[in-house]
């Protein structure tokens, strides 16, 4: 359980963190062959340099090293419960889905999930192998979720429907968790609205769209409809407006909306960049948090392209925002 601590001395703890983030370092790496910007990775101190991983065929391991002094950083540091919930606990309802469809299938889940959260996930495998959630009734969307999912599973075998359970509870918790947190709570509700705009653009028609909506943000399904009209001027008194427009000529051109996904998933580093010379209580924290995700996504992303020959430009035009 996170404990409420000084967020002065936090901000101290990130300020000599810092200087481990890669930063610009990012953008070099995309210029390299696979094996120098492994060396240069190595050299870093990412993910615990050499001590982890000698080839760069394990790269991997760097980014799981990196991850888990990450989440240590969370548990240890987090402002309050409620930052380490928002960041942690979408883990737990990932996990859960995983372990609840592995179960129908009669499969092994191991490797589908993810590190723990905040609950265990003997904890969840021992729910779900059982029937029985009552373990979780600290997390009541959770545990509503694994119970909703496991009964459709029975009448309706859908791996899409079952994801739509989850990623609505999911909301539902982190909105919740959010409630007394203004700034989580902007970056839920942004990523909420966007999420509705990209699902609502992938159906067929409104109704399909309405029940597919997450409940969570401020963009209503009666505003969502005008996106079947092509029509970008209803989101003009919306900070959606520019997203939007992008979203509609990707469709217009049958493109995917890779360009929106990313301004969606980098949503959060980039509202502290914006304002990264104000920013106050939990915000350095939850920015230094932010920034070190999308590195380690950015490494991900970097060496898949280099294994695949992909060239500088492209490799960039990938990355997450930072």
């Amino acid at each position: 359980m996170a404990k409420t601590i000084d967020v002065t001395y936090t901000t101290g703890v990130i300020a000599a963190r810092e200087k481990y983030l890669l930063k610009d370092k990012i953008y070099r790496l995309c210029e390299l062959s696979e094996r120098e910007a492994f060396r240069m990775l190595v050299e870093s101190g990412f993910g615990g340099g050499a001590e982890t991983a000698i080839s760069s065929v394990d790269y991997e391991k760097l980014i799981a090293a990196e991850e888990e002094k990450l989440d240590a950083f969370i548990r240890e540091y987090a402002p309050s419960k409620a930052e380490s919930s928002y960041l942690l606990s979408p883990r737990d309802f990932h996990n859960a889905k995983a372990l609840v469809k592995a179960a129908y299938l009669q499969e092994n889940a191991d490797k589908m999930l993810l590190p723990d959260g905040l609950i265990p996930k003997d904890v969840l495998r021992s729910c779900v192998e059982s029937g029985d959630f009552s373990a979780l009734k600290d997390v009541a969307e959770l545990k509503a979720a694994c119970e909703t999912a496991t009964a459709l599973l029975q009448e309706e075998p859908s791996g899409a429907k079952v994801g739509e359970i989850f990623q609505a509870a999911l909301y539902r918790h982190l909105q919740k968790t959010a409630r007394r947190k203004g700034v989580l709570k902007k970056l839920l509700t942004a990523k909420a609205d966007m999420t509705n705009i990209l699902t609502a653009l992938r159906q067929t028609d409104e109704e399909k769209a309405a029940e597919k909506y997450l409940p969570v943000g401020t963009l209503s399904v009666e505003r969502l409809s005008a996106l079947f009209d092509t029509d970008s001027s209803a989101f003009q008194d919306t900070p959606y407006y520019d997203f939007v427009k992008l979203c509609l000529l990707a469709k217009e051109k049958g493109l995917p909306m890779t360009e929106a996904e990313k301004i969606r998933d980098g949503y959060d580093t980039a509202y502290f960049a914006a304002r990264k010379y104000e920013l106050k209580n939990s915000e350095p924290f939850l920015y230094y948090v932010y920034r070190r995700k999308a590195e380690c996504i950015n490494v991900r992303v970097i060496f898949v392209c280099l294994a695949a020959g992909l060239s500088e430009q492209e490799i960039k035009r990938r990355l997450r925002a930072m």
